[in-house]
């Protein structure tokens, strides 16, 4: 067995070990998020986490965990005899992004269940991790459905497994830690309010401590065992205090005041429901226990607000976590004054402090507002000139709902919610002989393709003689994420800036969508002489955000230039993810500029993209008087629709994606 790396020896990360000690001295604070950029000792942590956690006694012999104190009464390996049980550690069981459904509750024998009667049960992962931890690396790029799971556990401290009628169900209540590099995009807000406590880490940028870093690895991966008894005593002292802390936890008092500083932070922050008032109630009390006291101080509200509250205040994914110190210390001095309360916050127990969370970023400047935009060129039909210089970045107009927009056909792409696909959840379509092991059982296809066979089978009891050959899967219709690839014209036609911040608004808000829809998202635009990948597909969709946020303006239009670029980034990632299906999102007025026949390349290069067969639509940005209906001939090149920015709003195109499919027909 490996020698994890000693929770001690990690150097700095003092927010991420707190929060991780704090959930082994109360489990019930709900678990830790970390994020940061990678190579920042998140999975090394949380996996030397588990050598602190204290023993526990298990039933012997039970599959689940079962406390022989208290045993399950609905224990699938139950009822247990009173008395036998066993000691030992407690697990720390990993998840992987990659994981089968059948893998994490586990699998139920149908075959056995229909001919037998028999709940012939083999547990998952999540009844390893019952009253252990359940680890999951990169939580970010989890499958709905997986996640869809883990919510139901969480919420109910069990897991059950249903198939066609036969249900297993059994304990899973589990301390959930989950690591994420947010560069891969956001959580579901549903999961993201399951972790009580959240903590950024980064690189520390200290010569002297990154040097520590390096030889504290080297001298691990040259021999581990030797590296782990040099640090054995500093972890005995700490698996002890946890100890002494867990047992000191039931005397803390909480008290009115340290109540009221806690409701008033959450509600000064705006944030939803109750759970955050509840995490930080528990993690207050969690840090007096650690520092010895029994009574919760100003500085343990102070502390447990930027675990806690960080990730709950965030109104959409492209707001930056963390909190308002200089608000949190307001609002703890104006409802202070309890007997129980420190008017001198420190930054927490034992060093580790100041934070879960960052101050906010002030906002982007709004940028050249005492420059005068290039008028809009091209309002009489002629050409943009030459030497169109180049504008500052303008700000999005406010976001919006966005009209449905989807490939047409179906797929078999990874799950999501935005086109119609063949997968392993959602509404039942069909039957067919299952192609490995069977996971979703067609009960009515099963019954008839054996129900010929019984007399010759021999039956002679009321059971079904089934067999393998019998079997059916169900196929399954539910919705796939896409590739979401925007194609945005960043040229001097562009440039006035009111038509290009409410451009920008529009591809935000398609963003937005983006994000609910479990899409990978794409930024290619063009301007001048060239066009720039300015973010190759991606799952974190706030990158694309802050990358159009700064997006300048200005130049000549190469529009054939931007649409090879996206045919090319198209090719590329085909042969990286062939079964997600592309959807291109060109935003342009329709004008090309630049090259000897300008108009006739870029036509020649939107063909491509309809004899590959790509859907597409082309938001239509051309405004005035005068308009020239360039972006609609455009999208009948691409084989794809047009639609104004007008109509890009919700309710306003109710026949946008039927003109995608029939034009795709």
């Amino acid at each position: 067995m490996t020698t994890p790396f000693p929770f001690t020896a990690v150097v700095g990360q003092d927010d991420l070990r707190l929060a991780l000690l704090l959930n082994a001295v109360s489990p019930a604070v709900g678990g830790v998020l970390v994020r940061g950029e990678k190579g920042t000792a998140k999975s090394t942590a949380v996996r030397a986490l588990s050598a602190l956690m204290p023993t526990l006694d298990v039933v012997s012999g039970c599959r689940f965990s079962c406390d022989p104190g208290s045993p399950d009464p609905g224990c699938p390996d139950g009822p247990h005899e009173p008395g036998a049980f066993e000691t030992r550690a407690a697990r720390m069981v990993e998840l992987p992004v990659g994981a089968s459904e059948d893998r994490l509750v586990g699998a139920l024998d149908i075959e056995r269940a229909l001919s037998e009667g028999v709940k012939a049960f083999e547990p998952g992962l999540l009844a390893d991790a019952h009253r252990g931890i359940l680890y999951v690396d990169e939580v970010n790029l989890l499958h709905d459905h997986l996640v869809d799971l883990l919510l139901d556990a969480a919420a109910m401290g069990a897991s059950y497994v249903e198939r066609e009628g036969v249900s297993v169900r059994h304990a899973a209540r589990f301390l959930l830690v989950g690591t994420m590099n947010p560069e891969e995009g956001e959580l579901r807000p549903q999961l993201l309010d399951r972790f009580g406590l959240t903590v950024e880490v980064a690189a520390s940028r200290e010569p002297d401590q990154r040097v520590e870093v390096v030889r504290r690895r080297l001298a691990y991966d040259d021999d581990p065992a030797a590296f782990a008894a040099r640090w054995a005593e500093e972890e005995a002292a700490v698996r002890a205090r946890i100890v002494a802390a867990r047992e000191l936890l039931p005397s803390v008092r909480l008290g009115d005041g340290a109540l009221r500083q806690i409701a008033a932070t959450c509600a000064a922050f705006e944030v939803d429901g109750m759970r955050a008032d509840i995490v930080m109630a528990r993690t207050a009390t969690a840090l007096a226990a650690w520092a010895g006291r029994t009574d919760v101080l100003a500085e343990d509200v102070r502390q447990a607000a930027l675990l806690a509250l960080p990730h709950r205040r965030r109104r959409n994914p492209f707001d930056a976590p963390g909190l308002d110190e200089d608000k949190l210390d307001e609002t703890l001095e104006e409802f202070s004054g309890s007997d129980d309360d420190d008017p001198d916050p420190d930054p927490g127990p034992e060093g580790p402090g100041g934070g879960g969370g960052q101050p906010e970023p002030d906002d982007a400047p709004q940028g050249g507002d005492d420059t005068a935009a290039r008028p809009e060129a091209g309002e009489n039909g002629q050409p943009q000139p030459s030497g169109a210089g180049e504008q500052s970045a303008v700000r999005a107009s406010e976001p919006f709902r966005t009209k449905v927009l989807s490939v047409p056909g179906i797929g078999e792409g990874a799950a999501g919610r935005r086109s119609r696909a063949r997968t392993e959840h959602g509404r039942t379509t069909g039957a067919r002989r299952p192609r490995g092991a069977l996971t979703k059982l067609h009960l009515a296809a099963t019954v008839q393709a054996a129900a010929p066979h019984q007399r010759a089978r021999g039956r002679s009891g009321p059971g079904l003689v089934v067999r393998r050959d019998d079997l059916r899967q169900a196929t399954r219709e539910g919705r796939e994420g896409n590739l979401v690839l925007f194609v945005v014209d960043a040229s001097g036609s562009m440039a006035a800036r009111q038509r290009m911040s409410a451009v920008k608004g529009a591809v935000l808000s398609l963003l937005l969508d983006a994000y609910q829809r479990r899409d990978k998202v794409g930024l290619v635009t063009f301007r001048g002489t060239e066009a720039d990948v300015a973010l190759p597909p991606t799952s974190s969709v706030d990158a694309a955000a802050a990358r159009l946020e700064t997006l300048p303006t200005g130049g000549r239009t190469p529009l054939a230039a931007g649409l090879l670029r996206a045919h090319d980034v198209l090719r590329v990632e085909r042969l990286r993810d062939p079964a997600r299906r592309p959807l291109v999102v060109l935003v342009t007025d329709g004008r090309a500029t630049g090259g000897p026949e300008p108009v006739a390349l870029a036509g020649r290069a939107a063909r491509l993209f309809a004899a590959d067969g790509v859907a597409s639509v082309v938001v239509d940005c051309e405004s005035g008087p005068v308009r020239l209906g360039l972006a609609g001939q455009l999208a009948g090149e691409l084989g794809g629709t047009a639609v104004t920015l007008d109509e890009l709003r919700a309710d306003s195109i109710a026949g946008l994606v039927k003109d995608v499919q029939r034009r795709a027909a």
